[in-house]
């Protein structure tokens, strides 16, 4: 097949949303379809302890929120679909911010009773600033809810997003029939029963057939005339142009548990979908039918397997071909990597893989050569941009429990680092270490991480900080420079790249501040160089 083929053949997208709207769900019965897995985690029924597919770290499992963001890929009508389904607890937003610069569309899982939540909000915000398609799936329909178009209007208003329905549920919760899809314009008639075959679907032309009344009752026909009626009568028709460029927003209605839906939303994405978007580097847009090579680190998880100490560093390839045992060039280090076993993911089978394309998510293993933002080229130095680091929102001192583990502690500390799971800083002044996070529960994860897999114990003690700031002086040579850092010097820290951050211990200190040096200029995010 050839290289523009296989270009048009990727789908590479994301899951967002609030936790517990059923994105990993979502993903499971998506895999389902795939033909990826056989039987989908029963995330709700406890009798089968095997946890979702996608959820492969312990503490996952325990807790039932992904923590990590997965990659998954299978085949679905010829075409190669990525997926990277993002953590969505709140305490793992960065994590979720980074892989969406990794994805070329999104799909927004929301919850028909609680409607629009905080966290889809956050989310949805980054996919607007980047102009990222999006598909909203309106989840749990066999569950009570809200009403369709009140959380039709709820998505325009809280979102500032411009929908179309491109299916229509029938009833919801007890009364819930199933699905008309205005899209191929047929019925899915719900039996309650998720085992049952997927395929009884109804084709019906035309709405007013009189055999809709013997298939859904009188009265739910009616209604679902009416409905459609009015979809058409206020929602634009679907603009394909439109949902690329990210000005118009499909939305399904289903139910995942029950697989319900679903396939209306992959036959749909499948055919609507953008193939691999261009991406912006600081030197110039680089197209995904390039003929060089060229990819970018967004994500690096240690210990996949804890037999092994290994590392993977995700690579979305962004143009050309990435090939095993090719020498490549590692824009930051300025030196030739080659590997001989790059992963790709299929489900939840790694694979070695000879040749990967754009859109392609690979798994390179790595002995830490690279870090998040990384760039690899065929040899031009392009520095792709917009991976953010954004200020802590908690910091704690961390010390070692257990003296005879120190080296295992530092390594652990250092690795989890790498992987972006939180910000170490090293206090100038004593050269003791603060662990900043973006949520509380990463403490957790980053406790029972270093016991499990470096074996090194470590325990915590609260380090009063409001916010950290890295400097950037306008001149590092001037007197106002060198009287802050004397007058700060015990709240001034490096972070892991040596940068200098300002650990501001209240809002009222840190106005203090920029108003009695006004040449020394703070910043809340850190772009990875």
């Amino acid at each position: 097949m050839s290289f523009e083929k296989e270009i048009q053949r990727r789908r590479t997208f994301g899951i967002i949303s609030h936790p517990d709207a059923g994105k990993t769900t979502l993903t499971e019965k998506l895999l389902l379809f795939g033909g990826a897995i056989q039987e989908a985690g029963a995330v709700k029924n406890n009798k089968i302890k095997k946890g979702a597919t996608s959820d492969f770290m312990e503490i996952e499992r325990q807790r039932g929120i992904s923590v990590a963001t997965s990659v998954l890929a299978f085949i679905y009508k010829d075409k190669k679909i990525n997926i990277l389904d993002t953590p969505g607890h709140k305490d793992f937003a960065e994590d979720t911010f980074r892989t969406l610069t990794a994805v070329d569309s999104v799909i927004v899982v929301i919850d028909v009773a609680k409607g629009v939540e905080e966290q889809t909000e956050k989310l949805v915000e980054v996919c607007r600033m980047r102009n990222i398609p999006m598909i909203v799936f309106i989840n749990k329909m066999d569950r009570e809810g809200k009403d369709a178009f009140d959380l039709l209007d709820e998505v325009e208003q809280k979102l500032g997003l411009k929908v179309t329905p491109l299916s229509f549920p029938i009833g919801m919760g007890y009364d819930f029939k199933g699905i008309y899809n205005i899209y191929e314009k047929n019925i899915n008639l719900f039996s309650g029963d998720s085992k049952k075959n997927i395929e009884d679907v109804i084709a019906f032309d035309n709405i007013d057939n009189p055999e809709l009344e013997n298939t859904i009752g009188t009265k739910a026909a009616t209604d679902l005339r009416e409905n459609l009626e009015l979809v058409h009568g206020v929602y634009p028709e679907f603009d394909r142009e439109a949902y690329l460029e990210g000005n118009l927003q499909p939305v399904f209605f289903g139910s995942a548990l029950n697989n319900f839906g679903v396939r209306e939303l992959l036959d749909c994405f499948v055919d609507i979908a953008p193939t691999p978007r261009p991406k912006m580097a600081e030197e110039r847009l680089v197209k995904a039918n390039e003929k060089g090579f060229t990819g970018f680190v967004f994500k690096i998880h240690a210990n996949m397997d804890p037999k092994h100490r290994d590392r993977l560093a995700f690579i979305k390839i962004v143009s050309g071909t990435f090939e095993r045992n090719t020498p490549y060039l590692h824009v930051r280090h300025n030196k030739k990597l080659k590997f001989s076993s790059p992963n790709a993911f299929f489900a939840e089978k790694k694979e070695i893989v000879d040749i990967s394309y754009p859109g392609d998510i690979v798994g390179l293993h790595d002995t830490g050569n690279f870090k998040i933002g990384d760039t690899l080229t065929e040899g031009e130095e392009l520095h792709y941009k917009g991976i953010p680091s954004f200020s802590p929102e908690h910091f704690r001192y961390i010390n070692n429990a257990d003296p005879l583990k120190s080296k295992q502690l530092f390594k652990g500390i250092d690795q989890l680092m790498d992987e972006g799971v939180a910000q170490l800083f090293t206090l100038e002044l004593n050269g003791r270490k603060i662990i900043g996070t973006v949520g509380a529960l990463q403490y957790e994860v980053i406790q029972y991480r270093l016991e499990h897999e470096y074996g090194a114990k470590c325990t915590y003690e609260n380090f009063p900080v409001y916010k950290a700031c890295w400097l950037a002086p306008k001149d590092p040579k001037n007197d106002e420079f060198k009287e802050f850092k004397r007058v700060k010097q015990k709240f001034l820290a490096k972070d892991k790249r040596g940068q200098l951050v300002f650990l501001a211990d209240s809002q009222f200190s840190l106005q203090m501040t920029q108003q009695k040096y006004p040449s020394v200029v703070l910043k809340f995010t850190s772009e990875f160089e």
